[in-house]
């Protein structure tokens, strides 16, 4: 009996199915384009359907965020793109799914069935199921309306993670949007209102919108079809300055790696590939937001052209171009190459990203954001470090232009990003041969006074033009490209290049000495001794004529909070010194005899200690009383920030705790425990851990105590004697580096207790032989954080 009961159950779901209503009738009443997938929007439900004949097809699957939150914070922002993915359109019964294929494990094999066992070891994903609800003999009508208003962009899961609350889809606040609904030949585009209706939101949330628990933001999804087979990777090499992309192949032979890395890139061919100049069959063409304010607009465009310079060397003319975006242009259409310009209530970090093919490398678009604050961040510490307001309408054309000239370097930065590019931090050894670097502005003193005027590069590094020639230099057909490639590796290593990119610059316990952020010159310590001349001069001069007339004498704290720690990035490349060591991305036969690596000299390390030492006096850390005097607690209607410094002192200025940040810093840098297990393993140092603690405990805590900064040297002294304790607790120290501070804390507690006339050091005696008893540090203090200082 069951058995007929099933038999009627699934005739009836047949028949039903089989009278479902045919495309050309259920459209009759839609908004319909034709294209690579025909699109039907059916005004009265508001929903939009999918006409699907393409079946187990591979095709490219592009999400993204054009209208974002506007939170640096958040990280959601106008015009992020989300993930590239290779899906395929699968009919089951009733419904169409799309999977999602794994592409990154693969078997390269002409035997169907070995790739059919990789198919089968490692899942895909089935990332939606879209109900058909009208068929013909060739295609099926799907509702892609549920699809297209969900989360694809994992938007309720990132604010739970930056603590903005619970936050989930609300179907009956969003709704599919009409104006960026278009098919073309090649690729199909949604986009869809989507709100998302959450509790208990986060201050982020609530600084950027009107009603933070009602979030609406705009969600777009691209389907591409699969670039042709015409393009050919180019093998990755660490020395390339490409980022990688990799898959694993089960079928290669057993002597040959499984894992298989090729470089990203734009296609790009000569229509004449004998001539010495030609143009490109299809150039790369980059479009300018429309919505970007003059001068930026042109200072954008100068900086994204010099690439043009790269490609001029390689025997193309005009292969890459920027243009603006057609007013009805969409800037997620997976066609346009895109230099936005997008907002945020806070300064933020610009980014690269780009559509990229996961199978092959190539780039199907790339996708500039450039964070609208960071002009003014730059105008700001010009402003701070020249003082230029000695009258009213006075000129700050100097200024503008180093803000300006910042913002070159930074649009080809970005679109160096798109082309395929990663970023090369050793750059600033090499005169600053790379755009991809984070340079610091080149400020210098003459008759004592701070010069601006060439402030960042301009133009293309010898590193940038390398690379370009690396990924996209044509290579004849009598030509091997891997040897040809190898030749070009050789020939920047023999110009003296260096590389070293965000993995081993980034960490601050990186044993790297060549990679920094934010740094200027060959010899770091030699520049913290410069930039702190450039500092003293720029304070001498700071105060009222560091602000326009009109401007709330409370704000000098923000404009003064670049110039105090003009240093600080500086230090940070300098303290890699110590304990450091000089390396490349080496493989085998790049040399006839290895490189390897070497430790940096012991001189210039005993220099980086004296050079940041220097930091940490209190003729250095101490804000001149002309400046304290002017800045008052904040005026009526504005309040501190995160630019502000962090103080002890309530409403009032605190600049006792401004020093206590600035010289935690330079203590924690000092102080890193990966550097100190590094330094303690260079056999052989003279400038070992026991010795690195004694000039610290001697510049500060043994430092003779001068009159005029007496709190200010109790303040240091505490700060020090608190980081040298916590250091010694740190988990990551190692443990012959504990036992030795440990011990010179333990040959400091009898120094301390005989300063009987100094209340501060008694009671650091007392907790030291507390602490020296227990192996346990029992304080409420913590020292108060710097402002943020990237990204500038």
């Amino acid at each position: 009996m069951s058995r007929v009961l099933i038999i009627c159950t699934l005739l009836l779901a047949t028949s039903a199915f089989a009278q479902s209503p045919s495309i050309k009738k259920f459209t009759q009443d839609c908004q319909y384009q034709s294209g690579y997938f025909d699109l039907c929007y059916q005004a009265d439900s508001g929903k939009v359907f999918l006409r699907i004949s393409k079946f187990a097809q591979p095709l490219l699957f592009q999400s993204s965020l054009p209208q974002g939150i506007g939170s640096n914070d958040i990280g959601l922002d106008r015009g992020q793109l989300g993930d590239t993915r290779v899906v395929q359109f699968e009919r089951f019964g009733d419904k169409v799914l799309l999977r999602q294929l794994n592409t990154y494990y693969r078997a390269e094999s002409d035997n169907p069935a070995e790739k059919t066992s990789i198919d089968e070891a490692f899942a895909d994903s089935v990332i939606a199921g879209l109900p058909i609800v009208a068929s013909d003999a060739n295609a099926v009508l799907v509702d892609y309306t549920q699809f297209l208003l969900s989360d694809i962009h994992h938007i309720g899961q990132q604010l739970e993670q930056t603590g903005q609350g619970h936050f989930k889809v609300d179907t009956n606040r969003s709704g599919v949007y009409l104006p960026r609904l278009k098919t073309f030949p090649q690729n199909t585009e949604l986009e869809a209102l989507v709100t998302f209706s959450g509790t208990s939101p986060g201050n982020y949330v609530k600084q950027v919108t009107p009603d933070p628990t009602s979030i609406s933001v705009h969600l777009h999804h691209s389907l591409i079809e699969l670039p042709d087979n015409n393009y050919q990777p180019r093998s990755f090499q660490p020395f390339s300055g490409y980022w990688s992309i990799e898959y694993e192949d089960y079928a290669a032979p057993i002597d040959q790696s499984m894992v298989k890395r090729f470089i990203p890139r734009h296609r790009l061919h000569k229509k004449n590939p004998a001539a010495a100049v030609s143009e490109a069959v299809k150039p790369i063409i980059y479009y300018l937001d429309p919505g970007t304010p003059e001068p930026v607009r042109s200072a954008l465009k100068d900086g994204a052209l010099w690439w043009n310079e790269a490609f001029s060397a390689l025997g193309y003319k005009d292969a890459f171009q920027v243009k603006d975006l057609p007013i009805d242009a969409d800037p997620m259409d997976v066609r346009y190459n895109v230099i936005q310009w997008v907002h945020r209530a806070t300064r933020g970090w610009s980014y690269g990203s780009s559509v990229i093919d996961p199978r092959t490398g190539e780039i199907i678009k790339g996708h500039v954001t450039l964070g609208s604050l960071r002009v003014r961040q730059d105008y700001l510490i010009a402003l701070g470090l020249t003082s230029p307001f000695k009258q009213d309408n006075a000129d700050t054309s100097a200024q503008k232009a180093m803000a300006l000239a910042r913002i070159r370097q930074l649009a080809a930065h970005e679109v160096g990003h798109t082309l395929g590019l990663a970023h090369n931090f050793a750059a600033s050894e090499n005169g600053n041969a790379s755009v991809m670097d984070y340079p610091h502005p080149y400020v210098y003193l003459n008759n004592n006074q701070v010069k601006i005027d060439h402030p960042y590069s301009v133009g293309l590094g010898l590193w940038d033009k390398y690379t370009i020639a690396y990924g996209y230099k044509t290579f004849d057909s009598n030509q091997d490209e891997s040897q040809q490639l190898a030749k070009l590796v050789q020939g920047a290593r023999s110009s003296g290049l260096h590389y070293i990119s965000d993995p081993d610059a980034r960490p601050n316990d990186t044993p790297s000495a060549q990679g920094s952020l934010w740094d200027n010159g060959s010899n770091a310590a030699d520049e913290l001794k410069r930039i702190i001349q450039v500092r003293h001069a720029a304070l001498e001069q700071f105060g009222i004529n560091s602000i326009a007339t009109g401007t709330a004498l409370s704000s000098l704290e923000e404009s003064l909070v670049p110039i105090y720690l003009l240093h600080r990035y500086q230090l940070q490349a300098t303290a890699k010194l110590i304990g450091g060591i000089n390396y490349q991305y080496e493989v085998k036969g790049d040399y006839v005899t290895p490189q390897g690596q070497t430790p940096v000299s012991y001189e210039m390390q005993q220099q980086a200690v004296d050079s940041i030492l220097q930091t940490l006096s209190p003729a250095f850390l101490a804000i001149p009383d002309n400046i304290v005097k002017l800045i008052t607690p904040k005026a009526y209607g504005d309040s501190r920030n995160r630019e502000s410094f962090k103080g002890r002192t309530g409403l009032a200025f605190d600049e006792i705790s401004a020093a206590e940040s600035a010289c935690g810093f330079s203590l924690s840098q000092l102080l890193q425990p990966g550097r100190l297990n590094h330094l303690a393993a260079q056999q052989g140092n003279p400038l070992t851990v026991a010795r690195l603690i004694n000039l610290i405990i001697d510049n500060t805590l043994k430092a003779a105590s001068s009159k005029d900064y007496w709190q200010l040297q109790q303040r240091i002294n505490y700060v020090t004697f608190d980081s040298l304790i916590r250091t010694s607790l740190n988990a990551n120290v190692a443990p012959e580096v504990k036992a030795e501070i440990q011990y010179q804390l333990a040959q400091l507690q009898p120094w301390l207790a005989k300063q009987a006339k100094d209340p501060q050091a008694q009671m650091m005696a007392r907790q030291l032989a507390q602490f020296l008893r227990t192996n346990e540090w029992q304080s409420d203090f913590s020292v108060l954080p710097l402002p943020p200082g990237s990204p500038i």
